[in-house]
């Protein structure tokens, strides 16, 4: 299996840029700390993109689309034919993160790793497929190596073509009936905690169908739980291909510097493999929201992650990075844009007495 490359290391950040950022907002015409937590985001970003001044206009959003084999257990309230059917709607400007990128300017790139109906070659879709989906890990392990080095690499080569394009950020989002199940699953597996903790209901499923799926993880996990001591063993059994592939674009940004701003449950899980796999990467993870699949904020507290926003969403697609994206750029135009002090001929704060 070809997977030397996930052993390189993290690019460190730049402290020097990371101090430059704050004396400048400490320039600033405003109180120290008036703007919250727009301030640490903008010095984040120096720190990441080694600049004092950082930018986030040119991005990338990728989408990977899988289907899984643990549909067959119906844990999911939708057809599994779905998935290939919204890659066609991906590929036609239809889906919400179509619509989001659009507006917002971005470089959208949709891979098609392996759906049960499949759509065959279409425009604005990469082609990577690896098989019509995973098999069913209820049973046996969701993935063979080969297929689990496939998909990561799918994921490195989607992060190198927004490096190539110049991307300042990237953004992984996925679509796969079930894979909110595989997202359950490989989390329960990498921190070691029940079904009933992370299970929920996914595309819409009632409480009857929750509490059949927690029963399906909890199959699984007492069919797989001699391997969770290894993150790629974990992915490989318990995962899919698009979480496979999240995760090594993840991994592949820290390696190349390259910031990713994360979207919802499902692609938390694939960071979390990616940390897990390689710990220095979580430097280069900004959280984008908190999502209303329960178990989300379980894996944010793993990852020690606060995310940006909450708005309830649950569509997964990168759709709630999306939707965050504005704020990191007004973080930036404000650090950038505004005048300091001196510039404006404004008079700065009153050292208290005894103060130097």
């Amino acid at each position: 299996m070809k997977l030397a490359w996930i052993a390189d290391p993290a690019k460190p950040l730049n402290p020097e840029m990371e101090a430059r950022a704050w004396a400048r907002q400490g320039q600033l015409t405003k109180p120290p700390g008036a703007l919250g937590q727009l301030e640490g985001l903008a010095v984040r970003l120096a720190a990441l993109q080694g600049v004092e001044r950082p930018s986030v206009d040119r991005v990338t959003i990728a989408i990977f689309a899988a289907d899984h084999g643990v549909a067959a257990e119906n844990v999911s309230a939708f057809p599994q034919a779905v998935t290939g059917e919204m890659v066609k709607n991906f590929a036609r400007g239809g889906a919400a993160i179509s619509v989001l990128a659009r507006t917002l300017d971005t470089r959208l790139e949709v891979v098609n790793l392996g759906t049960v109906n499949d759509p065959g070659e279409l425009p604005n879709v990469v082609r990577n497929f690896i098989a019509p989906m995973t098999a069913n890990f209820a049973v046996e392990p969701a993935m063979s190596q080969e297929q689990l080095a496939l998909a990561l690499g799918a994921g490195r080569d989607s992060a190198q073509r927004a490096i190539e394009s110049g991307a300042q950020m990237y953004i992984g989002g996925e679509m796969g009936i079930a894979n909110t199940t595989a997202a359950a699953a490989l989390g329960c597996a990498l921190l070691g905690l029940a079904p009933e903790v992370l299970a929920g209901p996914g595309t819409g499923l009632d409480h009857a169908g929750v509490t059949h799926k927690t029963g399906v993880l909890r199959r699984t996990l007492k069919l797989h739980a001699a391997h969770f001591d290894d993150p790629l063993e974990c992915l490989r059994r318990v995962g899919g291909f698009e979480l496979a592939a999240l995760t090594g674009a993840c991994l592949t940004c820290a390696q190349r510097g390259l910031p990713v701003l994360v979207d919802g449950f499902i692609s938390t899980a694939a960071a979390l493999a990616a940390v897990r796999i390689a710990p220095r990467s979580a430097d280069w993870m900004i959280y984008a929201h908190g999502s209303a699949e329960p178990g989300h904020a379980r894996v944010l507290d793993a990852l020690h992650a606060r995310p940006l926003l909450n708005l309830g969403m649950r569509l997964g697609e990168g759709s709630g990075a999306a939707v965050a994206l504005p704020l990191l750029r007004l973080a930036c135009v404000l650090h950038n844009g505004m005048a300091t002090f001196a510039e404006a001929a404004v008079s700065e704060k009153i050292q208290p007495p005894g103060e130097a």
